[in-house]
This record gives C-alpha cells, sequence and structure tokens, in this order.
C-alpha cells in the first residue's frame, strides 16, 4: 500500500472539488492567475539554474 494512500486515503473528484473551492475562497479569483505566474515562473528559474549547474559539472569533467 502507498505511505501517501495511509495519510491521506483515495483522492477523488469530490475531494478535488472541496480543494478548488477552498483556494479560491483563500485566494479569490484575482489572485489566482497571478499566484500561477509566479510558481510557473519561480519553477522556469529554477530549471534554468539546474541546466546551468549540470552544464557546469559536465564542463569540469572535461
Amino acid at each position: 500500500m502507498n505511505s501517501l494512500s495511509i495519510y491521506f486515503g483515495m483522492i477523488g473528484g469530490p475531494q478535488i472539488i472541496i480543494i478548488v473551492v477552498v483556494i479560491l475562497l483563500l485566494f479569490g479569483g484575482k489572485k489566482i492567475p497571478e499566484l500561477m505566474r509566479g510558481i510557473g515562473s519561480g519553477i522556469k528559474e529554477f530549471k534554468n539554474a539546474a541546466k546551468d549547474e549540470s552544464s557546469e559539472k559536465i564542463e569540469e569533467k572535461k
């Protein structure tokens, strides 16, 4: 059995709907696109940093 399913159980459609409603209530409809853009740019920066780091390691081995 998966360890996450022990803590959270099986997440289905109704649970996802409840989570979305709670997020809408906490952040409001206008803040969510801004929040998603921030998360997206953070992920993009992380990927770029990971690529730079891996390319530096490859260059060091040469």
